[in-house]
């Protein structure tokens, strides 16, 4: 929304949401206080906001004034009922739908942007048709389109300006037109594909569930990479050359986290067992099975260099979010990777530049994260200093990506650490010429254990 009231400034672009915390965030003049970090979105935020720009909780005014609707809702995995574990939980979505239903006044275009199983549209037609008996005089007409985002977190504004594609899927050409219009402000029109409904809906999963299988792909290679010598990033850049498989998302590493890829593979092979595919869904649930076991393979790995057992060791995360560039936390490897060192009773000082501490208590709620809590488990503290980070710790795990630990200066903060110290790094971001001679142990994701000089 920001970038499209960036690109349109005769369009007047209202964000509507009924968590007047996350209004106040939106609308402070302190915009390190904005619910997501994302470069280069303050810069848009603080140039357009109260010119075209809105953040509001007054859904009757917004509604009733708006010429088209987005609904860009969390659409999580149900955890309980029907489909619970696979399919999406759309209670946001119907929610949404109501809401338009009952404050939309004329004719209202409502636009799909969260990621949603295929045919979500009919529940939404369904709802905005039926939900409000007023619609039945035909003082209310609506249309529904289809619209994924395809964009990535920590690119998100590069993404939006100069996308590969932008995808509109619908019955309506009126309604199809209008909003292609939109876009053409800043978009060639010859990237602007229309499909129907159904086939936009799908085209989402889709590419998510190939996303993340090539991430589970360069992860299961990079497990085989370690015992037999060879090197992922060498493997990684010779296959890439090939035009057929192309560079990106060869990146090994911890796993896949994020909002989107694990529930959206979930969804699919909900739909695909839904429909009696069951050999398709075991496909796209092998790629799950692999992420979880890569997460697990480097907790196990930690805990097993010493001797183990970490109880009491002082492990040091550096890195939370799922990807540099985001303080998106949502199936954060680092997670699974924290809580099985906790179990094992190691003692965690976590260092993120974007993740707050409150965003770590939520994670830590002991009811939601440990089954049953013992009193051999270990604990964890937040850190906002590398010198800490380091000071007498057994471990470093590097988690994410982050500039910021490319910059670090080994020949200082090695000495820090309690002997015999081991950098993990699970991103393959550190040269180990940079480790040489300061008396460390190195284990790299796709190398494995590495001798330093």
């Amino acid at each position: 929304m920001s970038v499209i009231a960036n690109n349109c400034p005769e369009i007047i672009v209202t964000l509507l949401d009924t968590d007047q915390e996350k209004i106040i965030n939106w609308n402070s003049s302190d915009l390190k206080k904005l619910p997501v970090f994302e470069p280069g979105l303050s810069e848009l935020v603080q140039k357009n906001r109260n010119k075209n720009l809105f953040f509001t909780t007054d859904a009757e005014s917004s509604i009733s004034k708006a010429d088209i609707v987005f609904i860009s809702v969390n659409t999580p995995t149900k955890i309980k009922g029907l489909g619970a574990g696979y399919a999406s939980d759309l209670k946001w979505v119907e929610n949404s739908a109501r809401m338009v239903s009952k404050f939309a006044k004329g004719h209202t275009i409502v636009v799909e942007k969260s990621t949603v199983p295929v045919r979500t549209a009919e529940l939404i037609k369904e709802i905005l048709i039926n939900s409000n008996p007023e619609i039945e005089n035909d003082s209310k007409t609506f249309s529904v389109l289809s619209s994924p985002e395809f964009l990535a977190e920590g690119t998100a504004i590069k993404d939006l300006e100069n996308p590969d594609r932008v995808l509109i899927g619908g019955e309506d050409k009126e309604a199809i037109d209008q909003l292609s219009l939109i876009y053409q402000k800043w978009i060639p029109k010859e990237k602007i594909f229309v499909t129907n409904l159904w086939s936009s809906e799908l085209s989402k999963l889709t590419a998510n569930a190939f996303l993340a299988q090539r991430i589970s792909s360069i992860n299961a290679i990079s497990s085989l990479c370690e015992p037999t010598g060879a090197d992922i990033q060498e493997v990684a850049k010779a296959i890439g050359a090939d035009q057929r498989i192309g560079r990106k998302f060869l990146n090994a590493g911890p796993g896949f986290g994020g909002s989107c890829f694990q529930k959206d593979l979930l969804n699919m092979i909900y739909l695909c067992r839904y429909y009696g595919l069951e050999e398709v869904a075991d496909y796209w649930e092998q790629v799950v099975i692999l992420n979880d076991w890569q997460k697990k393979r480097i907790s196990k790995l930690i805990i097993e260099t010493f001797f183990g057992t970490v109880t009491s060791k002082k492990c040091t995360l550096l890195g939370f979010a799922f990807k540099s560039n985001t303080n998106d936390t949502r199936e954060s490897p680092a997670i699974t990777i924290a809580k099985e060192l906790m179990e094992n009773g190691a003692n965690l000082y976590i260092h993120d530049p974007q993740v707050s501490k409150s965003q770590l208590e939520n994670i830590f709620d002991e009811e939601k994260f440990f089954s049953q809590r013992n009193n051999s488990d270990g604990n964890w503290a937040y850190i906002d200093n590398l010198d800490e980070a380091f000071n007498n710790a057994d471990a470093i795990i590097i988690m994410t990506e982050w500039s910021e630990y490319l910059k670090i200066d080994w020949e200082k903060f090695s000495k820090l650490m309690r002997r015999p110290a081991w950098i993990f790094d699970t991103r393959g971001i550190i040269s180990e010429d940079d480790l040489n001679g300061k008396n460390l142990n190195f284990w790299q994701v796709g190398r494995g254990f590495i001798s330093l000089k």
